[in-house]
C-alpha cells in the first residue's frame, strides 16, 4: 500500500492504535509501521485477525505486537499499557480510533462507556507513557462532532452523542496535555464505506449510505480516511485542534442556517 508518510520518519517510535485489527486502526498501524514505527495493535476479540496484521508487518520487517483488551475495563487497559511499557517502554503516538455501540446486547449505556468514558481512561493511563513531543488523535465522525448543530439519522443518534460526549471530555485534557508538551487533534470524517459501523448503519437503515455519498459528493474510503489519521499524528496540531476530512459544506451550513433561525 501507498503510505503517506515518509519511509524511516518514526524509526524508534512506538504508536498504539485502539481498536486496529481491522478497518480504519489496522490500515493506520500499517502507515505508522511502513515509517518505521514500532505498532501496537489492540483488539477487543478477535485475535487471530489481529496477530496475522502483527505477521503481515514483520514479514515486511517491521515490529509489532497485538494486545487484547476490553477498553471499557480500567484493569485491562492497566494490562496493555503495562505490556506496551515492557516491550517498547514509551509510546509517541496514541490514536484512540475504537469505538462502537450500535453492537446487540450489550446495554443501554454502552455507547458511553465506551466512546466517553474509555477514552478518558485509556488516555489518561496511555499520556503516562508519554513525554513532549507525543501525539493522540481522537478519531470521530461528522455525524458525531456536529451534532449538537446537526441532526443524523435516528439509528444513529445515541452512538453520534455518546462520541460527542466523548470529545468533549477528551478536549476537557488538551490543558493537562499541553503541559506534558503532548499534541492532540480530533480528526473528523464523514460516513467511510467499508467500516464496521457504516455497515450496521446501513442494516438498521437501508440505503443511509448511498444517500449520504450523493449529498457529499465522495465518502472517503477506509484506506484514504486512515492516511488522514496517520498523517494527523504527525503534522502541526491545528489551532482548534480539529482536522475535518472531506466535504462539511452540507453540516457548516446547517450550523448556520439553525444558529441564524
Amino acid at each position: 500500500m501507498n503510505t503517506p508518510l515518509q519511509p524511516g520518519s518514526l524509526a524508534g517510535k512506538t504508536a498504539l492504535v485502539t481498536g486496529s485489527s481491522r478497518g480504519i486502526g489496522a490500515d493506520t498501524v500499517k502507515y505508522f509501521a511502513a515509517a518505521g514505527a514500532n505498532v501496537v495493535i489492540n483488539y477487543r476479540a478477535k485475535a487471530p485477525r489481529a496477530e496475522k496484521l502483527v505477521a503481515e508487518i514483520e514479514a515486511a520487517g517491521g515490529q509489532a505486537i497485538a494486545i487484547g483488551a476490553d477498553l471499557t475495563d480500567a484493569a485491562s487497559v492497566a494490562s496493555m499499557m503495562d505490556a506496551v511499557r515492557e516491550r517498547f517502554g514509551s509510546i509517541e503516538i496514541l490514536v484512540l480510533n475504537a469505538s462502537g455501540g450500535m453492537e446487540s446486547g450489550m446495554g443501554d449505556d454502552y455507547a458511553l462507556k465506551l466512546n466517553r468514558d474509555a477514552q478518558v481512561n485509556v488516555l489518561t493511563q496511555g499520556a503516562e507513557l508519554m513525554g513532549p513531543g507525543g501525539r493522540v488523535v481522537f478519531v470521530t465522525s461528522h455525524q458525531a462532532h456536529f451534532i449538537d448543530t446537526v441532526p443524523t439519522m435516528p439509528e444513529y443518534e445515541a452512538v453520534a452523542k455518546s462520541k460527542r460526549a466523548g470529545e468533549n471530555a477528551l478536549r476537557a485534557l488538551i490543558p493537562t496535555l499541553e503541559a506534558k508538551g503532548i499534541g492532540f487533534t480530533v480528526v473528523s470524517g464523514d460516513m467511510i464505506e467499508g467500516t464496521i459501523t457504516a455497515t450496521l448503519l446501513e442494516r438498521a437503515a437501508p440505503g443511509a449510505i448511498d444517500a449520504r455519498k450523493e449529498a457529499a459528493g465522495k465518502l472517503y474510503n477506509v484506506s484514504e480516511f486512515a492516511a488522514e489519521v496517520a498523517q494527523a499524528a504527525v503534522d502541526p496540531v491545528p489551532a482548534d485542534n480539529t482536522r475535518l476530512v472531506g466535504d462539511v459544506s452540507y453540516f457548516t451550513a446547517f450550523s448556520a442556517d439553525t444558529a441564524g433561525e
